[in-house]
């Protein structure tokens, strides 16, 4: 049985499509074709002038609709990644930021047990932390900032071996050259974050494994003085590493829209990935209080407690992709890329994920003509936007 998607503008990597439909078979991608003539026996959903795009890719992410990932349950893992993937994230990296040895262990197992269900979107498990500078924690816990023990990591890694796919930690502190590249080796994609390197520590970085930029531009050093002397930051060193990845987080508060479209026009749509840092705040009423009070709702965005520090967005892959638009002046075929197939080459999950083509995953979004989201497809099933099969 076949479902053919017609009636929109078609996003591939190179150009739309007018005129063309989309032939799904199962879970996978069968064709992208140039002519919406029906396919015998095949069931048509009419797109009715949408934009039809690939599925939102997330790789940095902490919660939605109330719960974290950090809860290390089941429940609270299915209940984000739902909310995210009502919302456009097709398949989504769980973030836990920095933590204990026992809760990263809950959260592979966690991760671990959703991977293989067909209706999960959960791909692997991101862990941002807990190798940082305590200088730049900003909403890391600092009492569970730590340096980089191979006793501790090696152990993880034995235990997360195929199920963490990326980790985060801050070049310049005490072992985590060794466990960059440690950890590269086994696969994992290995970020900076939270640091106060500069332009030494972060070409060291680069030579121990290093390829991504956690939410560029927060909690990292710019130009500053040294002395006498003008230094060069994480933000500038990394700007001038054609090959150095870098996500954003887009949600127009986070970064100003006129940066974001700055590391856009430097890096270019391959290099740059967008992002949300969503909390657990997202999806949730006004009144929703978190049980830690570790953090608040204000302005848009969220804070820490005391006001110090941003702690992480209430941002979706649908906003992402309309402020990219919108606010920061990035063509919309450049954005959806941006959100698609740029981190799943980052995650290495190119092959099934990522694009409209054939194999790959049934991932489907339809945006409007104001880029506001109407329907999602996740292998193939319909998640959002039930009216378009009436």
């Amino acid at each position: 049985m076949f479902t053919q998607i017609v009636g929109g503008r078609i996003y591939t990597p190179s150009g739309w499509i007018d005129g063309g439909s989309v032939l799904i078979e199962g879970t996978k991608i069968r064709a992208i074709l140039n002519s919406d003539i029906p396919i015998e026996d095949a069931y048509r959903i009419d797109a009715r002038g949408s934009y039809i795009i690939p599925g939102g890719v997330e790789t940095h992410v902490h919660g939605a609709a109330g719960a974290d990932f950090m809860d290390g349950t089941i429940d609270a893992f299915r209940t984000a990644a739902d909310y995210h993937l009502q919302n456009g994230t097709t398949t989504i990296f769980p973030t836990l930021s920095t933590s204990s040895y026992e809760t990263i262990m809950k959260g592979i197992e966690c991760t671990e047990a959703l991977m293989p269900d067909p209706e999960s979107s959960v791909e692997g498990l991101h862990l941002e932390g807990p190798y940082f500078s305590v200088k730049m924690a900003g909403a890391q816990l600092p009492e569970l900032i730590r340096i980089a023990r191979p006793e501790e990591y090696t152990k993880i890694m034995a235990r997360g071996q195929g199920i963490i796919r990326r980790w985060d930690a801050a070049p310049e502190i005490e072992g985590t050259l060794e466990f960059g590249r440690y950890v590269r080796e086994r696969g994992v994609v290995t970020a900076i974050a939270h640091t106060e390197a500069g332009e030494k520590e972060i070409k060291e970085a680069w030579e121990h494994g290093y390829t991504l930029a956690t939410h560029f531009y927060n909690a990292m050093k710019v130009s500053h003085k040294k002395g006498v002397y003008k230094m060069p930051g994480a933000v500038e060193t990394i700007l001038d590493m054609p090959d150095f990845d870098i996500e954003v987080i887009c949600d127009g508060i986070h970064v100003p829209p006129l940066m974001v479209h700055l590391a856009y026009a430097t890096k270019g749509r391959e290099r740059m990935a967008l992002t949300t840092d969503a909390l657990l705040y997202t999806g949730t009423p006004p009144d929703f209080k978190d049980p830690t009070g570790h953090a608040i709702v204000e302005d848009g965005v969220c804070k820490l407690s005391d006001h110090s520090a941003l702690a992480g967005s209430i941002a979706t892959m649908d906003l992402l992709i309309r402020t990219a638009v919108k606010r920061a002046r990035i063509p919309l075929i450049d954005a959806v890329y941006m959100a698609s197939a740029t981190p799943a080459r980052i995650m290495g999950i190119q092959d099934t994920k990522g694009a409209l083509e054939a194999g790959k995953d049934a991932d489907i979004l339809f945006l409007d003509e104001d880029l506001e989201l109407r329907f999602v497809m996740h292998r193939g099933r319909v998640v959002r936007g039930e009216e378009y099969l009436s």
